[in-house]
């Protein structure tokens, strides 16, 4: 029997894009695929790109072009693969397959016809897969983390967004489904499932005729895993039912990520999110009242065409109200296929960067406030990396989410004593003694630690 090629896969784009690419190394790992980290040495590099805004698509461009100067056989998969088609397939004659956002399940057989001689492309015209807890999958995350994908694709009309193009219709798994992944997962020693979709709150909506968020978050609530943390929440769906679901669930964590854009109803309504401007205020207010303990994260676009000086002013003055946890800042990025692609009165790249830069600099002391509040407590940190040549530590708490907020440096326990066995991939206890606008800073724990900061009964692992 021949040998097969081996594979190395360069990832790139959001986590949904990781999930499609772990499900893509499962499947060639089962087939018997080689699978390397080192590009140089495989005979095969699959990219598995993002198009989503200018930016990601100027990094997918460059790996393409490193790899094919390189030449190195490329199989192109992923956003872009689904957006530039044609484009790609003439100006990369190294590319030797091709394969869209809904098609990565077929990538063994897709290898199997380039291996042929074969230039495949791969791409359905409207997405539809979504892969459940039958796929193979292998994880690239750290060892206690992992995403768990809900729903896939999107039915909103957002005037900035390409994802509907890229990525279809939403198509939510069934609740047996995703638990049944759930469970495998916390089989494997996972602590945290990260719930991901592009609207987890209208997840079900396609499959069960109404959202089902808080069912699916109470079925989750039975898994044997510490933390189930939602991204992409949208504040009109998060309902009393929702809530309530978090508020009774003990391993769903009060964290929030809301995926705002902007506070000006009129910026709102250029958007294409027109029901958001008057509901933005109410809705956080009613958050933080039902869920005082939330942490709550979101990202805003600043320069949408026609932003005047008023419209970023209304902006500045609603993160300052509202003290978000944690905000991500974009600049408007022009995307050909969606409604602000022809809007007039655009705004210069370099008012937009002025924007986002003060947006950014309105946002750091509310984030060091909030990170300092911390200082003093003894908290969970879930450990994620090592340095063994120092002892430190580095993880996060339940206020920072995988890969878009900060983390925490661990040092060893400062009374001198010997920590607990910390691994990699557990949690474990951490006095928090420094923070700044980004990261917190501490020791590991001791049973002396939290005798002094605080009466809850010592864990056992910290016991003399």
């Amino acid at each position: 029997m021949a040998q097969l090629p081996t594979l190395a896969i360069s990832h790139l784009g959001c986590e949904k894009n990781r999930v499609d690419t772990e499900h893509m190394l499962g499947l060639l790992v089962q087939a018997g695929y080689g699978v390397d980290s080192d590009e140089a040495l495989a005979d095969y590099v699959i990219v598995n790109t993002c198009s989503f805004i200018q930016s990601a698509r100027e990094e997918s461009v460059r790996t393409l072009v490193e790899l094919a100067e390189a030449h190195k056989k490329i199989v192109i998969t992923g956003c872009m693969a689904q957006h530039f088609q044609e484009e790609l397939l003439t100006e990369l004659p190294e590319a030797v397959a091709l394969v869209g956002t809904g098609d990565y399940h077929k990538i063994v057989e897709v290898m199997q016809r380039a291996e042929a001689g074969e230039r495949v492309k791969e791409v359905s015209a409207n997405p539809t897969y979504i892969a459940d807890e039958t796929v193979p999958r292998y994880r690239t995350t750290t060892e206690g983390v992992a995403y768990l994908r809900i729903a896939e694709g999107c039915d909103y009309g957002c005037a900035f967004c390409i994802i509907p193009h890229l990525r279809g219709k939403q198509r939510s798994r069934s609740i047996e489904s995703i638990v049944a992944e759930a469970e495998q997962l916390a089989a494997e020693g996972v602590q945290e499932l990260i719930l991901i979709s592009q609207i987890t709150t209208n997840y079900g909506l396609d499959l069960y005729g109404k959202p089902k968020l808080a069912e699916l978050l109470r079925a989750l609530g039975q898994v044997n895993v510490p933390w189930i943390r939602m991204h992409y929440a949208y504040p009109t769906g998060l309902t009393p039912e929702v809530i309530a679901a978090i508020q009774e669930t003990d391993n769903v964590l009060p964290y929030l990520d809301l995926p705002l854009q902007h506070s000006h109803p009129e910026i709102l309504r250029a958007m294409n999110r027109p029901w958001q401007g008057q509901v933005n205020d109410r809705i956080i207010e009613q958050l933080k009242a039902a869920l005082p303990e939330a942490v709550l994260r979101t990202t805003f676009i600043v320069g949408f065409p026609g932003e005047t000086e008023a419209h970023f002013e209304h902006l500045c003055q609603f993160v300052s109200r509202h003290e978000f946890d944690h905000v991500g800042v974009f600049t408007f990025s022009a995307e050909e296929g969606t409604a602000a692609y022809t809007l007039p009165n655009p705004v210069p790249q370099d008012v937009m960067e002025v924007r986002r830069d003060r947006i950014m600099a309105l946002q750091q002391p509310i984030s060091l406030r909030h990170n300092q509040a911390q200082v003093g407590k003894v908290i969970n940190v879930l450990i994620e990396q090592e340095n063994p040549s120092t002892g430190q530590y580095i993880g996060r708490s339940e206020h920072f989410s995988a890969d878009v907020d900060g983390v925490v440096y661990i040092n060893p326990p400062g009374d001198g004593s010997t920590p607990a066995s910390v691994r990699l991939g557990t949690m474990t206890l951490v006095e928090i003694t420094d923070a700044d606008p980004y990261d917190l800073y501490g020791h590991l724990a001791t049973a002396n630690t939290l005798l002094r900061t605080t009466s809850a009964p010592i864990p056992s692992v910290l016991k003399p």
